[in-house]
Formats: structure tokens, C-alpha cells, sequence
């Protein structure tokens, strides 16, 4: 069921798929890596998505559905050894499966695409801005899957979605929702109104809390830098600043906890309209 087993940390195979974990390599070889069972399940679900997989044995022996589907979809599989699954992985303890993917993201007219017959208007969209923390991020992505978001953004000015550590924290949502990447945050809101949606900035400083503002219509977010929170200039792009309302003595709450809240509090406004 497998092809060759793959011993040398220097073949050349092992080598293309180390470069990587590095994002001009990533960008150049529009191919990224996904670690682990889960992930690759979901790559597994996207035809053309696995380029390759890499797998050992054990990992074989533990979920040989995974090995057939890639082998039913005429993906080479490789057996490698523990030093090149070693090499291969960014975990401590690699689990023992490793896909490397093509790029998932499409451009932002796909992402939200304008209304027309036979295509739904986007209700729930989260945008990243300046978000640099790739398991925040790639957190957003999983929440934003989980609370039925139509969408996620990511900045110009944001992590590489394709981070290893992102794409790990996504627990293969980012197999499953839309993503955009590269576009200005500007560009992003521009579109998004166009579409009538409603845009808000996520902010500590915010003007109006959560549990004042009306989220029953289309909505999106935008969340900004775990540090900083958003600048100037963007927060000016929202139509209202809204703060998660601290009821206890905490100062605050991390970006994917409070994009959490702010996107299942959307959720479910716009399932009780």
C-alpha cells in the first residue's frame, strides 16, 4: 500500500518537503505542510489537495484508512523512518502522518462572493488584521469553522495561514472554511460592505460593549494583534468599536478567546432572528 521507505534525512524528497516549514518555499511551491491524523483526514476530503504523504509504520498500523484513501486517490504514500518523520514534523512528538497540501486559500471575491441566484449572502465572516501569533490565528480559523462562519480574512499585515503552528491550532478547519489572504484590511472592509454586512472592529477600548450591539444582521469582524490591538487607521474602517465585557477581575481576554465569544454571540443573534 505504501511506496518507498524513505531512511535518509538528505534524499532529496525529504529535503522538498522540509523547505517547507520556511514560507519562501512555501510561497514558491504553493505547498504547505499538514501534521498529524486530523489534518490529513480533512486534506484527504479536498480532491487534489495531498500532494504526498508521508506516514511510519506505526502510524500506518493506526489509522490505515487514511493510508488506503490517499492511496485511493492516487497520492503517493512513503513509509519514512522515525529520524525523517523527525526531520519532517514541527512537533515534539510527531504523530506520524505528514501531508504536504497545495494552497487552499482563494481570492476575496470567492471567499465572500457578491450575492447572486443560487449563491447565499455571507452572514458571519471573521477578519485578521495585524495578527501575528500563528496558534492564535490559526485558533480564529477553528472557531470561526465551529461557530458556521461564512469566511476568514487574513491581512496583508497577518501570519502566514500556512504556518505549521497555524495550521496544527486550525484542527483542520482550515480545510473547511473559505480563506483569503494578502488582501489590505481597507480592501477587506470595502468589500464587505458592499455586500451589506455590517463591519466590527474587536477592541478593548471599544465605545459599545457586546451585549448592547445588535447582532442578528450580516456581520463581520475584525480582530487585531494579540499585543496591541488595532491601530488608528483600521478601527476608523468599522462601523462601531466593541468591547467583550469583563464581569470578573481579569484585564482582559486573549485574541482567540475573545474572537470566540464576539463570533458565537453573532452565531447565535442570527440564529434567533
Amino acid at each position: 500500500m505504501t511506496g518507498s521507505e524513505l531512511t535518509n534525512i538528505r534524499s532529496p524528497r525529504v529535503k522538498a518537503a522540509r523547505r517547507l516549514t520556511k514560507r519562501a518555499f512555501r510561497d514558491r511551491d504553493r505547498a504547505f505542510l499538514a501534521e498529524g491524523p486530523q489534518a490529513v483526514r480533512e486534506a484527504l476530503e479536498l480532491p487534489g489537495v495531498v500532494v504526498e504523504l508521508f506516514t511510519t509504520g506505526e502510524a500506518e498500523a493506526r489509522h490505515p484508512e487514511l493510508v488506503a484513501a490517499a492511496a485511493a486517490a492516487d497520492v503517493p504514500v512513503f513509509r519514512a523512518s522515525g529520524e525523517v518523520m523527525a526531520e519532517l514534523a514541527q512537533t515534539v512528538t510527531p504523530q506520524g502522518l505528514l501531508a504536504v497540501c497545495r494552497f487552499v486559500h482563494v481570492e476575496l471575491s470567492s471567499a465572500v462572493p457578491y450575492p447572486e441566484p443560487g449563491v447565499e449572502a455571507a452572514r458571519l465572516v471573521a477578519v485578521l488584521a495585524h495578527v501575528r501569533d500563528p496558534g492564535n490565528a490559526g485558533t480564529v480559523v477553528r472557531v470561526a469553522d465551529a461557530a458556521g462562519a461564512d469566511a476568514v480574512l487574513f491581512t496583508d499585515a497577518s501570519v502566514d495561514p500556512y504556518n505549521g503552528k497555524c495550521v496544527r491550532a486550525s484542527a483542520g478547519s482550515l480545510f473547511h472554511v473559505p480563506v483569503a489572504t494578502g488582501v489590505t484590511a481597507a480592501r477587506a472592509a470595502e468589500h464587505l460592505k458592499a455586500q451589506g454586512m455590517r463591519v466590527l472592529a474587536a477592541d478593548g477600548a471599544g465605545t459599545v460593549t457586546l451585549d448592547d450591539v445588535d447582532l442578528s444582521g450580516p456581520t463581520a469582524w475584525i480582530f487585531g494583534n494579540e499585543a496591541w490591538g488595532l491601530p488608528e487607521d483600521i478601527l476608523a474602517l468599522a462601523d462601531d468599536v466593541v468591547r467583550v465585557p469583563i464581569y470578573g477581575r481579569a484585564e482582559s481576554l486573549n485574541l482567540a478567546t475573545a474572537a470566540a465569544v464576539c463570533l458565537y454571540a453573532s452565531a447565535r443573534a442570527q440564529r434567533e432572528k
